[in-house]
């Protein structure tokens, strides 16, 4: 590769998911990246080909804490994205990273699930993921405090996903039963 910078702006977004899963108690889980120790986040994952998103936000789940038990309740308006910083994008372009310097970010499509299996359905081991494990640890949490506990460069998309499923977790807490997300 020559040392001429790319310029970020001309790649693409990568299409993605962001999964907010819910417990009875209107808790969201969140999970300890492996590659990044303090650093938790919400499944999130790549959107295959034409693949159906509902249908990645399940997969993805499923792949990346063990369960699919839940069921689509919500899901934001609007894609948020981010972009990756300088220091990631030049790890990946130099290293051979995961995208290999081909994305700017991500776009995503976030979605808001309830949780309808047990706390022992959640599996960390990577059984069911195509690559290495990406979590070594999981809790539930506040909605809320979820924008405090990922990386910064995607806390704007943490904001705005708490801000978005505000008043789902808000109904759950009420003990309201959401009906399924009619996409």
């Amino acid at each position: 590769m020559s040392g001429t910078p790319i310029d970020l702006r001309n790649l693409p977004y990568r299409r993605g998911v962001g999964v907010c899963l819910f417990n009875a108690q209107g808790l969201v889980l969140v999970a300890e990246r492996r590659d990044r120790a303090g650093a938790w986040q919400m499944p999130q994952g790549g959107v295959q080909g034409d693949e159906d998103i509902a249908v990645t936000a399940l997969r993805e789940m499923k792949e990346e804490i063990g369960t699919d038990r839940a069921r689509i309740i919500a899901k934001l308006p609007q894609k948020t994205t981010y972009e990756f910083p300088d220091w990631l994008q030049n790890r990946r372009m130099t290293s051979g990273g995961v995208f290999r310097g081909k994305y700017r970010g991500q776009e995503q499509d976030w979605f808001a699930l309830m949780f309808e299996g047990q706390d022992s359905d959640i599996d960390l081991s990577g059984e069911h993921e195509p690559e290495f494990p990406e979590f070594v640890a999981w809790k539930w949490v506040e909605l809320q405090e979820t924008p405090n506990l990922i990386v910064p460069f995607k806390k704007p998309v943490y904001d705005a996903v708490a801000a978005g499923f505000a008043s789902v977790a808000a109904a759950i807490r009420r003990g309201e039963t959401l009906p399924p997300w009619k996409g």
